[in-house]
């Protein structure tokens, strides 16, 4: 029985070293299995990569390039030539077997993607091709030009120049031909050196003194010319030459400018936005590229603006010019193109010394004029001060919308100069009435004016109507003096004795006060009328002379009543004329008739 036992327990140990040796064949078997499948997952993914399918080699070589299969299968070449190009970094031995045919393939490839674009791009140079259509087809393809840039560098750099050297000439052609188009239907009169405010009408025979044309362009008047830069017209459709030409359409040049630069505007950024799509490029590399393409034609720009802008005298056309600039350089940065910002720099440094030198030459045509020069002296409105209100009204309503400091710097100058002319022409006048009468004619005028386009607390505005405040009033002091300056004189003495407290020596007044008395009473109606047909007669503006009729009638009230004050002073209340006395309600009600109604 011992036996028997020590025989099995010898049996146990010898199974339980057999199981030890099958656990650990087994746990052998399961790593060389899990080896084996992830060399397999690394093998396939090899195999796949470097294999080249049948499908793949019929769409590169047989397929056209406008077929979607033969776009898909380009990629699927690109990836391929990706994943061999890093397997032979690596030291794979495999590249060696699909290189060869890779390469094929690839060739093929570039060469039909070549001719394909290259057609594209001649295509652009047929005449009156619309270069827009062709270009949107090349984006349906820009994977093209990625695959060369990635696997054929010279050729990509080829159709690259190909396309900058044809798009840059189509442009400077187009742009040169539309542009000796547009000029072509300018107004045939436009302000020469001598079209300056200052400038007398009878020395001149340049443009004032010629007669109007159907469609003639103003030089000192606004008129409708500011539409050009309303939202409505700024991106309105660029002008057709050959159309206007039929129509004999004539425009001024801020409108052939708008025209020729939204043009410009809206083609520069369209080949920004294909130039950063299709060649793959963005920041400084995209303005080079853009530059290299459009350059030409902004420096023909240019040069054209730099030799027209050298014999114009339109300082409104060149304001205008300048606001159109400004806001299409806003239209390019909501579009998210840079690429112009360099380029209306460069016009607005052509365009503001201009209007700065226009101004300056009317300033000094103001400051230079000789009223004894001018002809026959004249109470109405000057030409010279109408000239600066229309053009002062004109710019300060232009440079409302894009406010700008310098701008009206300028402009204060010119009001300097302008409002010394009027009063060294008011000095030709022999009575203070005419010169009162002359500066509140031409302030009122220029006021009236400036208020219709410019705001009415803007600084020209104000000057003007304290001047002309000042001046009515002293007019109105002038105008009263000949019928009631006993009156008036008499008032103030006696208020100055009141208020010293020397009243009593108003005794010795009362022959002088029956004297006023009788006299107002008699005469005051006749005066009042007479007044009135003068002040309507002197001036221009029926309402700035209502007003200021209004205003010595009202004025005269109130002398009046003061001169009641006066003798309710004990030492004239006993003056038996203080009967004969105008009752002042009555006198309001009386000089109401007088007041000329709208």
């Amino acid at each position: 029985m011992e036996q028997m036992l020590g025989a099995f327990q010898s049996d146990l140990s010898s199974i339980s070293s057999e199981i030890r040796t099958l656990q650990e064949q087994s746990g052998a078997m399961n790593i060389r299995l899990r080896n084996r499948q992830a060399v397999r997952g690394k093998l396939g993914e090899l195999v796949d990569g470097l294999v080249v399918p049948s499908a793949l080699v019929t769409a590169i070589l047989e397929a056209p390039v406008t077929e979607p299969r033969f776009l898909e299968q380009l990629q699927e070449l690109d990836a391929k030539a990706a994943a061999v190009r890093e397997q032979e970094a690596r030291g794979t031995a495999a590249c060696a077997d699909v290189r060869g045919v890779l390469d094929r393939l690839r060739v093929k490839a570039v060469t039909k993607i070549r001719e394909f674009i290259l057609q594209k791009i001649y295509s652009f140079r047929k005449p009156m091709t619309n270069y827009q259509i062709p270009q949107t087809a090349l984006l349906k393809y820009r994977f093209f030009y990625q695959f060369l840039l990635g696997n054929e560098r010279a050729t990509a750099k080829e159709i690259r120049d190909e396309y900058v050297e044809t798009l840059s000439k189509i442009y400077l052609s187009y742009y040169r031909s539309y542009l000796g188009r547009l000029m072509k239907v300018q107004y045939e009169e436009v302000a020469e050196k001598d079209d300056l405010m200052g400038v007398e009408d009878t020395a001149k025979k340049g443009f004032f003194s010629k007669p109007s044309l159907r469609s003639r362009n103003t030089i000192f008047t606004l008129g409708t010319r500011g539409s050009v830069i309303s939202p409505t017209e700024l991106e309105a459709p660029i002008l057709v030459p050959h159309t206007a030409q039929r129509g004999e359409q004539r425009y001024p040049f801020e409108a052939l400018f708008r025209s020729q630069h939204y043009a410009l505007l809206d083609n520069s950024c369209r080949e920004y936005l294909f130039i950063c799509e299709f060649f793959v490029v963005s920041g400084p590399a995209a303005h080079d590229l853009f530059h290299a393409v459009m350059g030409r034609t902004l420096s023909m720009t240019l040069k054209h603006l730099e030799s027209y802008l050298a014999d114009c005298y339109d300082a409104i056309a060149v304001f205008l010019c300048i606001h159109i600039v400004l806001r299409f350089r806003n239209i390019a940065a909501k579009r998210d193109v840079p690429a112009l910002d360099r380029y209306w720099e460069q016009v607005l440094a052509l365009l503001w010394p201009r209007f700065e030198l226009i101004l300056e030459m009317n300033v000094q045509s103001v400051r230079s004029t000789d009223p004894q020069r001018l002809g026959g002296l004249d109470t109405r409105p000057h030409y010279i001060t109408r000239r600066y209100a229309e053009f002062s009204s004109a710019l300060v309503s232009i440079n409302q919308t894009i406010p700008n400091e310098r701008t009206m710097q300028l402009l204060g100058q010119l009001q300097v100069e302008v409002e010394n002319f009027v009063l060294r022409v008011a000095a030709e006048f022999s009575s203070r009435k005419e010169q009162l009468v002359f500066l509140i004619n031409n302030y009122d005028m220029m006021l009236g004016v400036l208020m219709e386009r410019a705001a009415d607390d803007s600084k020209e505005v104000e000057s003007f109507q304290q001047l002309l405040n000042a001046r009515t009033q002293e007019f109105i002091e002038e105008l009263l003096s000949p019928p009631f300056g006993g009156l008036v004189a008499f008032v103030k003495e006696a208020e100055a004795l009141i208020e010293r407290g020397q009243a009593e020596r108003l005794r010795g007044e009362e022959a002088r006060v029956t004297q006023l008395i009788r006299g107002f009473g008699s005469s005051w109606k006749s005066s009042v009328e007479s007044l009135s047909q003068d002040v309507m007669r002197s001036f221009t503006n029926f309402r700035n002379g209502t007003s200021i009729i209004q205003g010595a009638l009202t004025q005269l009230i109130q002398l009046y009543h003061r001169f009641h004050r006066v003798l309710s002073q004990p030492q004239l209340r006993a003056l038996p004329a203080r009967a004969e006395l105008i009752n002042i309600h009555h006198l309001m009600v009386e000089l109401k008739k007088h007041k000329p109604n709208f």
